[in-house]
């Protein structure tokens, strides 16, 4: 009897997950085909000169055993100090027997989370939280009207139609208005009243400032593991960023008798009595190949997988799918020698710098959405982290857009004068740039997206193909979320189970996406 097989469109982390598991699980032989000449999808690490980016910023940390053992399989857990937590004196718990970073390469590092709010030119917690330092930073007035407009959230609540009521409800709409709409706004590029609330629940289901408030009353009480995860205070990190670990995982897959094909763009999807026949993909040298298996699991955009398929797809499915709204977006890269925000925090840094590993920008004079300081994600991504700063500005745009059109000179100057006008750094200290694009790296929540069950229902019916991950399912999931979908999908074809339910199931649980 001939082996079974599974094709993969995308080597993301849902892609080798899925692979991983069907060796690891079944004698299903997996190839992935993937569109670039990278490996992890969004999750992958930049490089530019010796300095490492880590595209959209990724934690490492899930509430899901099977997602924290398979890191650690890959990754094990520091068992000695970092290069800045032996210069400045730092302690943490480290693993017993586990890998130095400073020798080793395969580590995956315990990192203190930082992040906050720029607002105001002033730093406020993120989330936000009841500090005496809030409330001076915020002013009388405007602390005083936060106040009320939450009590009044408390008592009238809004049927949640929207992402901005969604919001008013949690905070109140002062709240809201200072801390919400602008960067959401920034990051979709409509405003959240035109958002469903699905976003919401899926990205900050905890929060609520009652929650921050019960947070701060009881965490004297609570023992160190109950504590809410929006507000985890640790996290891992790969020592060469999020990058190392897929690629880490790519090597065991091809080890293990799997095969991953770079630069293999699928441009077609032959659909017959509810089946996949076989997927065409251009190939490096421009020529277009055939390939056969009997599952096929696909990470691409809904949007592409379903343009591909044809003529076979119903016209409503289509003309929901083709209008799918995305989000695309740039990150620029600058080594600075220093950064202009004092660090008045407890947390010791190399060189003293604010201990951020991403600051959102809430700033409405400017583009800017969000500030990542690869310093503090880990030492290893910079080439000198002692004696400069290596950032990355990121910026949500429309691919084709004024900004996406800059040329990368045009965009860096225009990045680095912004960061300038608020205060974060001199443009005189920039020593080296770069930019970044990615296309469709958000599935948004607006648009044709109000009828995307119509094209789930449709993909559904289609015996032999699982959509998992972000970009496949259209659902904006955090890594170990799309680690899990491409888990239940392997489970689907390991029991035969036809109903692809409990793929989509993940992460639309009540409870917070980080809380363990």
């Amino acid at each position: 009897m001939a082996d079974k097989t599974a094709i993969i469109i995308g080597a993301g982390p849902a892609g080798l997950t899925a692979a991983y598991e069907l060796l690891k699980t079944t004698d299903i032989k997996p190839l992935i085909l993937e569109e670039s000449e990278f490996i992890g999808g969004i999750s992958r690490t930049a490089q530019y000169n010796g300095n490492r980016m880590d595209i959209g910023g990724h934690r490492f940390f899930s509430k899901n055993e099977k997602v924290n053992v398979l890191w650690q399989e890959l990754m094990p857990l520091q068992g000695a100090p970092s290069f800045d937590d032996i210069k400045t004196g730092t302690h943490k718990d480290l693993s017993e027997n586990g890998p130095n970073p400073e020798k080793d390469e395969k580590v995956l590092l315990l990192r203190n989370r930082v992040s906050r709010i720029y607002y105001l030119r002033k730093f406020f917690d993120y989330p936000i939280s009841l500090k005496p330092e809030t409330f001076i930073n915020m002013g009388f007035s405007r602390t005083m009207k936060a106040g009320f407009g939450y009590l009044h959230s408390c008592v009238s609540k809004r049927e949640e139609t929207s992402l901005e009521n969604f919001y008013i409800n949690r905070f109140g709409k002062p709240l809201y208005e200072m801390f919400f709409e602008d960067y959401t706004e920034k990051l979709w590029g409509v405003n959240p009243s035109h958002i469903a609330a699905d976003w919401g629940a899926q990205r900050v289901k905890g929060l609520s400032l009652t929650k921050a408030v019960l947070n701060v009353l009881s965490k004297p009480f609570k023992k160190k593991e109950q504590v809410e995860t929006s507000l985890i205070e640790q996290f891992y990190y790969p020592k060469k960023g999020p990058g190392q670990l897929w690629e880490t995982l790519a090597e065991e897959i091809e080890k293990m008798g799997g095969k991953i094909l770079k630069n293999n763009c699928v441009t077609s999807i032959c659909v017959k009595d509810k089946k996949i026949e076989y997927i065409s993909a251009k190939t490096p040298d421009g020529n277009v190949q055939q390939y056969k298996a009997n599952y096929y699991i696909s990470t691409m955009p809904v949007k592409d997988l379903v343009i591909g398929m044809g003529d076979d797809v119903p016209k409503g499915v289509k003309e929901i799918a083709v209008d799918l709204p995305y989000r695309d977006f740039m990150t620029v890269g600058l080594l600075v020698d220093k950064l202009l925000l004092e660090n008045k925090t407890s947390h010791k840094t190399l060189g003293n710098i604010v201990p951020d590993c991403w600051i959102y920008i809430q700033e409405r004079d400017v583009k800017l959405g969000r500030l990542q300081i690869f310093n503090n994600w880990s030492p290893y991504m910079v080439k000198d982290p002692e004696n400069t700063v290596w950032i990355g500005l990121e910026y949500f745009c429309n691919e084709g857009d004024e900004y996406w059109n800059m040329t990368d000179g045009e965009f860096i100057d225009f990045a680095t004068d912004e960061l300038q006008k608020i205060g974060i750094i001199e443009k005189q200290d920039v020593r080296d740039a770069v930019r970044i694009k990615v296309k469709k790296a958000y599935p948004a929540y607006f648009g044709t997206y109000k009828d995307f069950d119509k094209v789930r229902e449709y993909l559904d019916s289609v015996n032999n193909l699982y959509c998992i991950g972000r970009n496949g399912m259209h659902r904006y999931n955090n890594m170990d979320h799309s680690m899990l979908t491409a888990m239940e999908a392997v489970n689907c074809i390991k029991n035969g189970t036809l109903s692809k339910t409990a793929i989509w199931n993940v992460n639309t649980e009540q409870e917070y996406h980080e809380e363990k």
